[in-house]
């Protein structure tokens, strides 16, 4: 059986009977795993394991709350939310994909897979912030009828403004870079006197082709001029949108900036968002963000002024271009290893800009949000293992072409004859010397930039 969750210490929490329940979480799990291996199994067995995790994890959640209360856990509203939204919109909509392929093995895997990352990221982060073996990565999140309010405004605003039929795809956005984005700060006052930091993220290709194509703009290029129009259209989206920031009392902007990514990653490391929307426009990501109700103290841009918006907004733009001028090579490096992850990124950060991701699944977020120019791809991994990580590559018509290189420790024959269909670039043995990874990855850039 390849497929199998393990339970670990780091998982545990500390109470007994919470503990319990995840390990049998994990149980049934592994158990569906079984089922969509072996082919003579049933699709009957299939779906009365699916509903039978589903029933089990409903009645854990109602368990953990209850739980919660009983210790006056302080942030039981936002876990109670994050509950809600995997109970409300996605289970139902991996419900429904598996009614609609008639229980076929690709959804089948693909229930198992969200649910088996679902459960270790909730597992390991919002369960042991429960007894502070972590914290909280949310702080307190507007209510999920708020939000799905907002959400739906938000929808229609961008159809109105751009024609533009896009979706929510995150309620959640923890600021991940997607392709070259422009981060746009606005800073409100209230009555109360507190703050409001709204930050609007904007991919370049979608200012790009909706308001680069209103002004006419012949080139692919951002200019101060669509840097000044996407400002100022930006305040008015975020006008028409104030009133549905429940008891914000928003006044008038007090003050604005243009972040470069490593100002907006710090801005999400300090500040809790209140709001942390994603949205796929179709012709690019949106990301909308409310943190509330104070202001970033130290590493913001200089706020721009009537006196200095021309020169802040130049500067801007010499920076971005720079940026993108001396942009290095992107390479995901996608291993369940920290000690993987780690070695690979402190032996090629020198010379190539490095992500990394532990699951296929994540893997799959962080190619769609920001494309990479090579994969490394460990092939022994839990739930989805190297083969399956690069079939779901490949069945996307865009990534036909990525390159992707196996990073393991298997070359033996039969493994090999696995994947040859999946077109890999090569492998890597992770028993090579590291001067000998980094030259194989180096002559694959020279070969390429030949």
């Amino acid at each position: 059986m390849e497929n199998q969750l393990v339970w670990k210490d780091e998982y545990s929490i500390g109470v007994d009977t919470i503990d319990k329940e995840h390990k049998r979480l994990f149980k049934i799990i592994n158990k569906l795993f079984a089922f969509s291996e072996e082919e003579k199994k049933s699709q009957w067995a299939c779906q009365e394991g699916i509903k039978f995790f589903k029933d089990h994890a409903m009645k854990h959640f109602a368990e953990e709350e209850k739980y919660m209360a009983s210790i006056d856990y302080k942030d039981i509203q936002t876990h109670k939310h994050i509950h809600a939204a995997f109970r409300q919109k996605t289970l139902p909509a991996l419900e429904e994909e598996l009614e609609q392929s008639d229980f076929s093995p690709e959804a089948v895997d693909h229930f198992l897979g969200v649910c088996a990352g679902w459960l270790i990221g909730h597992t390991l982060t919002e369960d042991r912030a429960i007894t502070g073996e972590s914290s909280s990565k949310w702080g307190e999140l507007l209510p999920s009828d708020q939000v799905n309010a907002l959400e739906k405004t938000i929808v229609q605003l961008i159809y109105d403004m751009f024609q533009l039929e896009s979706r929510a795809i995150s309620e959640v956005y923890g600021g991940e870079k997607f392709g070259r984005g422009i981060y746009y700060r606005l800073v409100y006052g209230t009555r109360q006197d507190e703050k409001w930091e709204i930050v609007l993220v904007f991919e370049e290709k979608l200012l790009i082709n909706t308001v680069g194509k209103v002004l006419g703009l012949q080139t692919n290029k951002l200019d101060s001029m669509l840097i000044n129009a996407a400002r100022y259209t930006a305040q008015q989206f975020v006008g028409r949108i104030r009133e549905h920031l429940p008891d914000a009392d928003l006044e008038e902007m007090q003050e604005e900036n243009l972040l470069t990514y490593e100002q907006f990653q710090k801005l999400f490391e300090k500040e809790q968002p209140q709001v942390s929307l994603l949205f796929d426009t179709g012709a690019g990501y949106f990301a909308f963000c409310a943190i509330a109700p104070h202001l970033l103290e130290n590493g913001v841009g200089n706020a721009i002024s009537s006196d200095n918006a021309i020169a802040e907004i130049e500067e801007y733009l010499t920076q971005h271009e720079a940026s993108k001028a001396a942009q290095k090579p992107k390479i995901l490096v996608i291993d369940d290893s920290l000690t993987i992850r780690q070695g690979m990124k402190q032996l090629l950060e020198e010379n190539y800009e490095i992500s990394m991701a532990t699951s296929g699944l994540a893997a799959i977020r962080s190619i769609t949000l920001d494309r990479p120019d090579l994969v490394l791809l460990d092939y022994e991994m839990p739930v989805c293992d190297g083969r399956q990580v690069l079939e779901m590559i490949r069945s996307d018509e865009t990534l036909t072409d990525l390159p992707v290189f196996f990073l393991t420790g298997r070359v033996d024959p039969e493994s090999v004859k696995k994947v040859i269909p999946l077109k890999p670039e090569g492998y890597l043995s992770k028993y090579l010397k590291p001067e000998e990874i980094k030259s194989n990855i180096d002559k694959f850039f020279e070969r390429k930039n030949g």
